[in-house]
């Protein structure tokens, strides 16, 4: 993938000049001792900027290959300049070939491969497949390259001697290469540590890492080229990766470096004297991130550097902000001021690594501190490299770095992608007349599913059933509609000896579709008085969200006066019937904290994953389901509501929920927030501790309610006096301290004093690593101040597979259409009113 052009083509006048007047102090003030920039194919001298790239015949004596093929093209598609010539050659390698460079200095290079595929005798370049490695790193694995030009930048250590570079092409094809760069790189530009957000503290060993420069941007200004860099770098404008660009502007100003900061070589003037901050005079209310998304390979660790430089402030300390990486807060009150005192626009970078990403996506944002007099944020730069793995790899299709620009297109080469682009349209749209011939056959004989529209329109937005997509957008629809006959088959009549559930809404069936596809179905109760509202809020809901911590709606029935929701089977049931009322067996801690993770993770997406969070509203172990690996899913989406305005703090609502966790603070007021979902999931982490109901009346009168028994013993300190008997000695003191600390913080009295479910999240994760490994001199011995840290309000980009939900059982739910403020009455008078009310 090549990085995207400067969107737009408009940039004011004052970038140009600081551009200008930044050239000055972009003079290679780095002399690498090894040098190597190599023309390949090419009987002439290039130069770039002032890089001058040698005649491949002179670099000769470097190569070892089967056959001599130096490829040439007259294309008129490459504009005539310098920065072009280096694509009109290439070398051709039939078989493995290698170069062989002599290293006069130890320590990191860069290694840039320049690829433009043209077609030379019998080889079309656009087909072939090979793989690049680098000593014992690979670098490329059956690499196929772009329609355009790109560079692969790799910086890799060389301990000794020579770098040996091997071209191996793939079966029955052959390789190539029309550039070659291979530079020393400053011994300071990467240090062997980096910050990470793993509460075990900051990564060692980066020196010992090769890398793959991923992402280069310079935020909020224009395109950077090699010639205006120390290092021979290029940077892109961050325009086309910003999530919602009516949240930013840029802002321009002149850097000063200081002794013992960064450094040109670090990143040039033009980075850290452009930035992209947040638009707060367009949005005065401010309670808003600015967001980029990125492409990534999934199955490696990302190096992420920061650049900063407070251009946009009036005066020193008055900018603290918060950087998120995806839903991570890894600088939390971050004074761009405070390496520098006193003084503003002095460069500075931060280093993080990222765990190991799962997913192909990225993101990073920056927003307000609650700090901050004044809301904003900025940020001037940005790298992401890929580190290499633990089979020393690094090959991956992510990205490539962009090739020299080329000036202007061949107008016949535009008329025949034109020409291409109509010829493909008309076949579309025959494949598409085609395609609804059918489908109307199928629908005639009621054998297949028909796309609905949950929001009452006329458009319909089709998807699979089988989509692993992530994020659904706002607005799409990913539901179906199923004939009634073919849930009657996937149920065998609704037969009794399936039933998995009951619940207020009806009873749910265990089912099998005729592709083999297990289904959970709910049947909707004809007297339930749950019924249309919530049957249409389940759908509505699920069809906007797809996670891998929340149940899949499959579809839905609304023939013959029936409400029917299909969603995936769930093979282990609830997470109540794994801790009590069942002869399931008893699941260890490790188990029960993952599963934890899994929901929080399920509830902080809803919270935080669309640009209004939705409120769960009926979060209990019965509505987080366990598939066939114990993968915890929430469920039941008929109670949900969308979250309040930027500008509100809260939606004033009825009062619903299951009692036993519903807010006491939401029951007395009917103010509904994201706080009151803490709340609920904080009873669920005392059930999952102590395996008890909730609510249990055959109890003594002080252990009734879980919540308040459980928060008795924390407060004392004694917590392991009450936990499951079948967890006794198998809890490490540190983690059950954590996770204690974790549920009384969220059954605090006032939303205000509860976490986020970010921060629950991020401390139940540190509860498993406590668990998992000893950790000496406990950073959190007081986890207070990490529970309270604000979560980012952004979207999981690339944080998941698609899922959404419904639950297989059923508990009792109050209901409270009308109750006045209730401040000050006791929890023991909130049950009672509970227990009368009607049940779900």
């Amino acid at each position: 993938m090549c990085f995207p052009k400067m969107g737009g083509g408009v940039l004011r006048v004052s970038i140009w000049v600081l551009l200008l007047l930044n050239l000055a102090c972009c003079s290679r003030g780095f002399d690498p001792v090894d040098k190597y920039y190599i023309n390949c194919g090419s009987p002439n001298d290039v130069v770039v900027g002032n890089i001058t790239f040698a005649a491949d015949k002179s670099a000769s004596r470097f190569l070892s290959a089967p056959l001599e093929i130096l490829a040439s093209s007259n294309s008129s598609s490459i504009t005539p300049s310098d920065e072009s010539e280096v694509y009109r050659t290439a070398r051709i390698f039939t078989g493995p070939s290698k170069y062989t460079l002599s290293i006069g200095q130890t320590g990191r290079h860069w290694i840039r491969l320049h690829f433009y595929p043209f077609v030379f005798q019998n080889y079309d370049m656009k087909s072939a497949s090979f793989s690049v490695f680098s000593q014992s790193t690979t670098l490329l694995s059956d690499f196929t390259p772009q329609n355009s030009s790109s560079v692969r930048e790799y910086s890799v250590t060389v301990t000794a001697g020579d770098l040996v570079i091997t071209f191996s092409p793939s079966s029955n094809s052959f390789a190539y290469i029309n550039a070659l760069e291979v530079v020393s790189v400053p011994d300071t530009l990467i240090a062997d540590d980096a910050s990470t957000y793993d509460p075990l503290g900051p990564f060692k060993g980066l020196m010992g890492q090769s890398m793959e420069t991923v992402w280069r941007l310079n935020m909020g200004g224009p395109f950077i080229s090699l010639a205006n860099d120390t290092l021979g770098r290029t940077w892109i404008s961050d325009s086309g990766f910003l999530l919602q660009p009516n949240l930013a502007t840029f802002a321009t100003g002149v850097a000063h470096y200081l002794e013992g900061g960064a450094t040109p070589d670090t990143a040039p003037p033009m980075v850290y004297g452009t930035c992209r901050k947040m638009d707060s005079a367009a949005n005065p209310n401010s309670n808003f991130n600015v967001t980029w998304g990125f492409k990534v390979d999934p199955g490696f660790q990302y190096l992420i550097r920061l650049h900063f430089c407070d251009i946009a402030s009036a005066s020193a300390n008055q900018l603290v902000f918060n950087v998120y990486i995806d839903s991570f807060l890894v600088a939390p009150d971050l004074e761009l001021s405070a390496k520098y005192p006193g003084q503003l626009a002095a460069p500075y970078f931060l280093d993080f690594v990222t765990p190991l990403i799962d997913r192909n996506n990225l993101s990073l944002s920056i927003g307000p501190s609650p700090r901050s007099a004044y809301p904003d944020a900025l940020l001037n730069g940005l790298e992401v490299m890929k580190m290499n793995n633990t089979k020393n790899s690094l090959a991956g299709g992510a990205a490539a770095l962009p090739g020299f620009p080329a000036k202007k297109k061949n107008l016949g080469l535009i008329i025949g992608v034109c020409i291409g682009v109509v010829a493909a349209l008309i076949l579309l749209g025959v494949l598409f007349f085609i395609h609804r011939r059918k489908k109307q056959e199928r629908l005639r004989i009621e054998k297949s599913w028909v796309p609905i529209s949950v929001n009452g329109g006329n458009s319909h937005t089709m998807g699979s059933k089988y989509s692993t997509g992530t994020t659904v957008s706002v607005g799409s629809n990913m539901s179906y509609r199923i004939p009634f006959l073919s849930v009657q088959e996937a149920t065998n009549n609704f037969d009794e000896s399936g039933v998995i559930g009951v619940g207020g809404f009806g009873k749910v069936y265990k089912g099998v579709l005729t592709d083999g596809l297990k289904i959970a179905v709910k049947r909707g109760n004809p007297r339930s008085q749950q019924g249309l509202a919530e049957f249409r809020t389940e759908i509505e809901m699920l069809s906007q969200f797809r996670h891998r911590h929340l149940v899949s709606l499959i579809g839905y029935c609304d023939e013959k006066n029936e409400m029917i929701l299909v969603y995936e089977y769930m093979e282990n049931g609830t997470v109540k019937s794994h801790l009590y009322g069942s002869d399931l067996p008893s699941l260890g801690w490790k188990e029960r904290l993952d599963i934890c993770i899994g929901a929080a993770r399920g509830l902080h997406y809803l919270h935080t994953g669309d640009s209004k969070a939705v409120i769960h509203r009926d979060v209990k172990s019965a509505n987080i389901l366990l598939d066939e690996n114990l993968m915890a899913k929430v469920a039941d989406f008929g109670l949900s509501k969308t979250g309040p305005e930027l500008d509100q703090t809260h939606v004033s609502t009825a009062v619903k929920g299951s009692f036993g966790y519903l807010d006491p603070e939401y029951f007395r007021r009917q103010q509904l927030t994201e706080k009151s979902d803490v709340y609920s999931f904080g009873v669920v982490l005392f059930e999952v501790l102590c395996a008890r109901p909730v609510i249990d009346p055959s109890l003594p009168r002080e252990m009734v309610n879980l919540a308040e028994w459980a928060m008795k013993w924390q407060k004392k300190g004694q917590l392991d006096q009450i936990i499951d008997p079948n967890l006794v000695g198998k809890i490490k003191p540190d983690s059950l301290r954590k996770f204690g600390e974790t549920a009384e913080k969220c059954l605090a009295d006032y939303g205000v004093d509860r976490p986020s479910m970010g921060d629950v999240l991020w401390n139940l994760e540190y509860a498993l690593q406590l668990q998992e490994a000893v950790v000496r001199n406990d950073p959190d011995e007081n986890s207070s101040n990490v529970i309270g840290q604000l979560s980012p309000r952004v979207g999981e980009f690339g944080n998941g597979n698609d899922n959404g939900g419904e639950s297989e059982s059923g508990d009792s739910v109050a209901r409270f259409e009308s109750v006045d403020d209730l401040s000050g009455v006791s929890m023991s008078r909130v049950f009672s009113q509970l227990v009368k009310s009607e049940g779900r």
